[in-house]
């Protein structure tokens, strides 16, 4: 009779035991995730770059036209067509050659963000099997946490985490 009591109240005690749940916002966490805010500043800085190459192509194109709508107006028909055509043409492949380029930064930026939220994931996932948590849920814009107390948030401690592996 003693051993059916002390393993129900042995029952008992690890059903009253809850999971430990705790959430981060997902936005904050990424707005104050260093590693990504200096992706970021490194992207700005090539799309800059590219924005500055296309303008300065650009512009050199539409006064290499406007130089030959001058000339064009002295030449034969059929050769001022023939220019122009060959105008158009280069017109186009410098058009889609900065559009490659364009996309290519595009697809690098997008490949380092992957990367990036990949890590965060790979974090979240390891502190919370070191901490004991049972769940770890997103916050933020979109997240599934409508309500959370602060004492179960931890986005400063993760964002922390986060930000002095960076450094290392």
């Amino acid at each position: 009779m003693k051993n059916v009591v002390v393993v129900f109240l042995m029952l008992v005690a690890v059903s009253c035991q809850q999971e430990k749940i705790g959430f981060v916002d997902n936005v904050k966490l990424m707005e104050e995730y260093q590693e990504k805010i200096d992706v970021e500043a490194a992207f700005k800085i090539k799309a800059d770059a590219l924005t500055k190459k296309r303008d300065s192509i650009s512009q050199a194109f539409q006064m290499e036209a406007q130089a030959f709508q001058a000339q064009a107006q002295k030449l034969p028909q059929q050769k001022a067509q023939e220019q122009y055509a060959a105008m158009q043409q280069r017109g186009q492949m410098i058009g889609q050659q900065l559009q490659q380029e364009d996309q290519q930064l595009q697809l690098i930026g997008q490949t380092e963000m992957d990367s990036i939220i990949g890590k965060v994931k790979k974090e979240v996932k390891a502190y919370g099997k070191s901490k004991g948590y049972a769940y770890i849920l997103g916050g933020g814009d979109g997240g599934s946490v409508l309500y959370g107390s602060e004492a179960n948030d931890l986005t400063s401690e993760i964002v922390k985490l986060l930000n002095d592996s960076y450094k290392k």
